[in-house]
């Protein structure tokens, strides 16, 4: 039988990362692939505690439907977060539940894209929010990116030259891939450049507490006096990725159409999730919690750039982020990162090659270390033998 399936499907294929991952599953595997936070961070007997309350004090609650836009407690206490860290100034009703920010990425496909649309992005730009957008028919262009972000000449021309642009999406700090963080003033100039062309822009920031040196700046959201601008935001990377919770934050009235498309998609995130999360943050200090994060992965960065430093060959160079979970290498001009991977694998070394994450493709020459999965010890261990299999081909 020949299977006619929809066109979008023409647009999909497999992650690099998620292939990667399941190689990197052996236990002798030394991984630098995945965004993977420390699984021996995880709160575990806190959430033994909580799960424990939750169903003694409201088990019939936490067991049944509930509202698409997710458990009001868990949504006020973002909302009031965001708006202490961040500048914003959302009510929790501007809030809905997703599943991960990943599924906010889908949802914002479904709301905003269709076929032949433009999505304005980093260059490079995360993998998944490529693969979450491209399945809408949408084009991607590009931008032009210095470590201070997207560079404003190159994005408004491209602005005043390009037709049907609907989202521009960006990751203001320790982006993925790279590790950069954009400046102060590139993020007000961003808002000021999708106001003059009506345009929305998606700000997704997953990594923003795992700040290890610098100051906090304010969101690109702070800016916005006319609600271009959505938050996406995921407790994945500051609490436990497993339980696959995240938020959507802007206007009201966009809000409201993503409440439509995720009641089409899912109903509802998983209420006994929410209200464990909500329990914890209640019982537990969340800031104490993330600053044990945070130190535990500056040395694991601090000890990833050094050791590069000393084992990469002449010619490689990196980015030393100031916080988050990666850096980004770039190779030789000439140097493909995919055959690195074919012999770093067979010394039981996996990354991420850099190409899948630049959405039109052509640039090979780099690749994704995620610092903050393997130990102090696996990271010397696997730089080294990186460097060495680096020696081969630079």
């Amino acid at each position: 039988m020949e299977f006619k399936f929809a066109k979008r499907m023409n647009y999909l294929k497999a992650s690099d990362i998620r292939e990667i991952l399941k190689v990197s599953e052996r236990p002798e595997m030394i991984s630098f692939a995945g965004g993977l936070p420390a699984p021996e961070l995880f709160p575990v007997e806190e959430i033994k505690e909580v799960s424990r309350i939750v169903l003694e004090e409201e088990g019939a609650k936490a067991l049944q439907y509930a509202t698409t836009e997710g458990y009001a407690p868990l949504r006020r206490w973002i909302s009031n977060r965001m708006n202490t860290r961040l500048g914003t100034n959302f009510n929790y009703e501007d809030l809905l539940i997703t599943h991960g920010s990943q599924q906010a990425l889908d949802l914002s496909g479904k709301v905003f894209l269709d076929e032949e649309d433009v999505v304005l992005c980093e260059s490079p730009t995360y993998l998944a929010a490529i693969s979450a957008l491209r399945a809408y028919g949408c084009e991607f262009v590009e931008v032009p990116t210095d470590n201070d972000g997207m560079i404003m000449e190159e994005l408004e021309r491209i602005l005043e030259n390009t037709s049907k642009v609907k989202i521009i999406y960006m990751i203001p700090d320790f982006q993925n891939p790279t590790g950069r963080s954009w400046s102060l003033e590139r993020r007000e100039q961003l808002v000021k450049a999708a106001n003059k062309h009506q345009v929305m822009i998606i700000e997704d920031n997953p990594y923003g507490e795992l700040r290890f040196e610098g100051r906090d700046l304010p969101s690109v959201k702070s800016f916005d006096q006319i609600g271009c601008v959505l938050c996406l935001g995921t407790f994945s990377k500051t609490f436990c990725p497993g339980y696959r919770i995240g938020w959507i934050a802007g206007d009201k009235r966009i809000i409201d159409k993503y409440v439509l498309v995720k009641q089409g998609t899912d109903l509802q995130c998983n209420t006994l999730a929410q209200m464990e999360i909500a329990k914890y943050l209640e019982l537990y200090d969340i800031d104490e919690h993330i600053a044990k994060i945070r130190e535990v992965y500056r040395r694991r960065r601090d000890l990833t750039v050094q050791t590069m430093g000393e084992e990469f060959p002449e010619g490689v160079t990196f980015t030393r982020p100031q916080g988050g979970l990666f850096a980004w290498v770039e190779l030789p001009v000439g140097v493909n990162a995919r055959e690195v991977l074919v012999e770093s694998l067979k010394m039981n070394v996996a990354f991420v090659p850099g190409g899948s994450f630049f959405p039109n493709g052509g640039k090979e020459n780099n690749f994704r270390i995620n610092f903050s999965n393997m130990s102090e010890e696996r990271i010397i261990k696997g730089i080294r033998l990186l460097g060495g299999i680096l020696r081969q081909f630079v």
